[in-house]
């Protein structure tokens, strides 16, 4: 075999272990939803780091020399640093549990929704946040009970569906700000 030819199966080797990890990733995740959410395309542009977590969410990542302000899309999180509202119910417990889970210089993947648009009013990059165990972050806070489901201006995004059912189990299982004992659901309320 020439030394070409083995440059190019090297390559194409290195490309289909890419796909496969990424595909591991996907499935070891989803095993509780039906496989018709799973994403299309994770982005292997590069690792994004995170490097600050501003609330429940939104986070801020590097990609390569890039910093970037993620939204994450289809949850919101009860307010603690919108200076124009008080802190909101719940709002300290959401951004606790961020702040626990996304770990300073740890790496996630990013993927975007093309019926979300790539970036929000505010010029932040809309997307969703998978954690390096395959963990959808967007969908495991609204499924405890730490974000509400949140469809911007009616418009239909891609798991839509999924968190819609999450937010229903969480507050049927009363988790979270869906709790009496903490918010009743009702996160608009000041935290006390």
């Amino acid at each position: 075999m020439s030394m070409r030819m083995r440059r190019r199966h090297k390559a194409t080797l290195g490309s289909l272990f890419l796909l496969l990890g990424g595909l591991l990733i996907v499935y070891g995740h989803v095993n509780f939803h039906d496989t018709a959410s799973l994403p299309l395309h994770l982005s292997l542009s590069g690792q994004p780091r995170v490097v600050k977590v501003d609330d429940g969410d939104t986070i801020v990542v590097d990609i390569g020399t890039q910093r970037k302000t993620i939204r994450l899309v289809g949850m919101d999180t009860p307010e603690v640093v919108d200076p124009r509202k008080p802190v909101q119910c719940f709002g300290r417990e959401a951004s606790a549990r961020a702040h626990a889970i996304f770990k300073l210089g740890s790496t996630v993947r990013l993927e975007n929704d093309p019926q979300a648009g790539t970036t929000d009013k505010y010029g932040r990059t809309l997307a969703y946040v998978w954690l390096s165990d395959g963990t959808l972050y967007n969908d495991m806070m609204i499924r405890q009970g730490f974000a509400h489901e949140y469809t911007y201006e009616n418009t239909p995004y891609k798991y839509q569906t999924m968190f819609r059912a999450d937010q229903a189990y969480a507050q049927a299982h009363q988790l979270g700000f869906w709790n009496p004992n903490t918010c009743n659901g009702d996160t608009t309320q000041a935290a006390k």
